[in-house]
């Protein structure tokens, strides 16, 4: 195991030799480097892909058996896990309580600076146990640099009961990535704006998010190919979304499809299945609750 780094040491701490003259740059150039840095967060998160994968393919299992998803970070990390969890119930009509972020400073860090709140690894593990966190759960614990005690303090905290915790940094070996039971670290190096991890170090926590979660729910049945098929129409634009996803699932034309979804009542998965299948209203909803609510497996099951 590797000696702690001092904040100095980290790579995303270090200076950018390509951004060296930033403040001589014209706008354009400016912007071009930047651009050229982002464009390599790609890469970085490629390399990840395995342990990402993996990370999926532990969590959705966890949660189709009852568990909940939690994201814990300060700053910027922690933002972006808030952000991740509220996409969740309007992207895939998710219980709210499924997937939750948790942020160093509480809600009111979200719009207002709250830097000394990651420094207790003591508030991490009370702000976890507050959420009524459990063995059943997962934590994912977001830093960039690794070493944000806030952070470490609740993996601690999650590991102890038992939970799977995940650690996602951009510095390789660092004490979160040796903490976690699973770690994902995207090596982005050093910012355009030396220490600014909001930039590429940013950029790439929310790709992996963004991978971990759309994942895990389509591994869940939140979708069916590219449609998602779990979605609430309750207001204009989702019942017209809810009417297309019937159409292209099953064929029909849209008059027929918001038929369907009346006679569903307004359950995309139930109106595929009743039409699909030839079945009834109760039919189809006992074939998808068979199914644990994944369409495909309801659609293709004999039984």
């Amino acid at each position: 195991m590797a000696a702690p780094r001092t904040l100095a040491d980290l790579p995303t701490e270090a200076a950018n030799p390509a951004s060296a003259r930033l403040d001589q740059l014209s706008t354009l150039e400016l912007l071009a480097l930047i651009n050229a840095e982002d464009a390599t967060v790609a890469a970085a998160v490629h390399a990840e892909l395995p342990r990402i994968a993996a990370a999926i393919d532990a969590i959705a299992p966890r949660l189709l058996a009852g568990g909940r998803l939690f994201y814990i970070g300060a700053g910027t990390s922690g933002r972006l896990g808030v952000l991740d969890a509220s996409e969740c119930p309007p992207t895939f009509s998710v219980d709210p309580e499924l997937v939750q972020g948790l942020i160093a400073g509480g809600d009111r860090a979200l719009r207002l600076s709250s830097e000394h709140s990651e420094d207790s690894p003591e508030e991490g593990a009370r702000d976890l146990a507050a959420a009524g966190f459990g063995k059943a759960d997962t934590l994912i614990g977001i830093a960039a640099s690794g070493r944000t005690p806030y952070v470490l303090g609740a993996i601690d905290y999650a590991r102890k009961l038992g939970a799977l915790t995940v650690g996602l940094s951009c510095v390789p070996d660092s004490l979160l990535a040796q903490q976690a039971a699973l770690a994902i670290t995207p090596a982005t190096g050093p910012e355009v704006l030396t220490g600014s991890t909001r930039l590429k170090a940013g950029t790439a926590t929310k790709m992996v998010l963004n991978m971990l979660s759309t994942g895990i729910m389509v591994q869940n049945g939140a979708t069916y190919g590219n449609l998602m098929v779990n979605v609430r129409a309750t207001n204009a634009k989702l019942v017209d979304r809810a009417r297309r996803i019937v159409a292209q699932a099953t064929g029909c034309d849209l008059a027929a499809a918001a038929q369907l979804l009346e006679a569903a009542g307004n359950s995309v998965k139930t109106a595929i299945a009743m039409q699909t299948l030839a079945l009834p209203r109760a039919a189809a909803e006992a074939r998808l609750a068979a199914a644990h609510g994944i369409l495909r497996r309801a659609l293709s099951d004999p039984s």
